[in-house]
């Protein structure tokens, strides 16, 4: 048994509504963007440590040894600093953001200090308590912010001129707003809840951009075909019979899409969570932009067909 086989839902009777309800999602999104995003020490700088304790630690334990650190003759206070557990309670991840007058190779310092200061719960070997360290000038982090945003504009120009070719521009045009529509509402999310902006959410973003477009292509092309075998002209009955057709399909790629990514988001650690998350976001987005929201662009489209004809 196949599944929603031969559907006859009139998708164009909610152009209107679902163009509607996007558009105050954008706008809303588009509020929360100006509140601010949390960026990540990718592109505002800093310094991320990881380290493995031998054993459970409290989060208030570690912001109690890190409320004095003494460098070079100079307090640090960085117990206001993010503080999490990466994976497990024995395992934290220390993220301080760039400080005035911060010595050379600050992280190894820090990592020094609390190694020196929590000796009761680490490793007898040094090496097995550093999991990870990096740091990021706030100039570099500047720059990868620019290119961070100049790829996903390169991206969208470029399917642009994909589509004007491999279609029409109309479509062309309907499908980038529609892109721009999943990408802007998956960042206003980030900003409501909080969640880390990093160079893995950036790819996550681009990843949502060929996913959303995906859909759009495939019903684009069903529209084309029937356009042809009628020898009609795209009328919205074409439009329902050729979402209708793709609507399995269309469904059960975004299901098993959204099963792979559920699985990661809770087993896959810390490290690969906001792209997770982002997604997560951003295939429920895509999938109701597929179905609804870019039946708002069609729709543009064939009322300017019918304008000129």
């Amino acid at each position: 048994m196949k599944f929603m086989e031969n559907t006859k839902i009139n998708f164009m009777k909610f152009k209107t509504i679902g163009f509607g309800l996007s558009s105050a999602m954008a706008i809303g999104s588009i509020l929360l963007l100006l509140m601010g995003v949390n960026l990540g020490i990718d592109f505002k700088g800093g310094t991320a440590i990881g380290v493995s304790f031998s054993e459970d630690i409290s989060i208030e334990e570690i912001r109690s040894s890190l409320k004095t650190v003494s460098i070079n003759d100079t307090n640090f206070d960085l117990s206001a600093e993010e503080i999490k557990y990466f994976g497990s309670n024995s395992d934290v991840m220390i993220k301080i953001k760039t400080l005035e007058n911060e010595p050379e190779n600050f992280g190894q310092l820090v990592i020094n200090h609390l190694y020196g200061s929590l000796n009761s719960k680490v490793p007898e070997n040094k090496n097995d308590f550093i999991l990870s360290l990096g740091s990021v000038s706030p100039k570099v982090g500047s720059e990868l912010s620019g290119k961070a945003l100049w790829s996903v504009i390169s991206a969208l120009v470029l399917i642009l001129f994909y589509i004007s070719v491999r279609f029409e521009f109309r479509f062309a045009i309907g499908a980038i707003l529609a892109l721009v529509h999943d990408v802007i509402i998956t960042l206003g999310i980030f900003s409501l809840t909080g969640f880390e902006i990093t160079l893995s959410t950036v790819a996550a973003f681009l990843t949502i951009v060929g996913y959303s477009l995906n859909d759009t292509i495939v019903i684009l092309d069903r529209i084309r075909e029937n356009m042809k075998s009628s020898g009609t002209v795209m009328f919205e009955s074409t439009i329902n019979k050729s979402i209708n057709q793709s609507l399995s399909r269309t469904l059960i790629t975004s299901v098993t899409t959204l099963l792979v990514i559920i699985v990661l988001l809770v087993y896959g650690g810390e490290v690969i969570r906001p792209f997770s998350f982002t997604m997560l976001v951003g295939v429920i987005i895509g999938t109701y932009n597929a179905l609804v929201n870019s039946l708002g662009h069609i729709g543009f489209a064939l009322d300017c067909l019918k304008k000129e004809a």
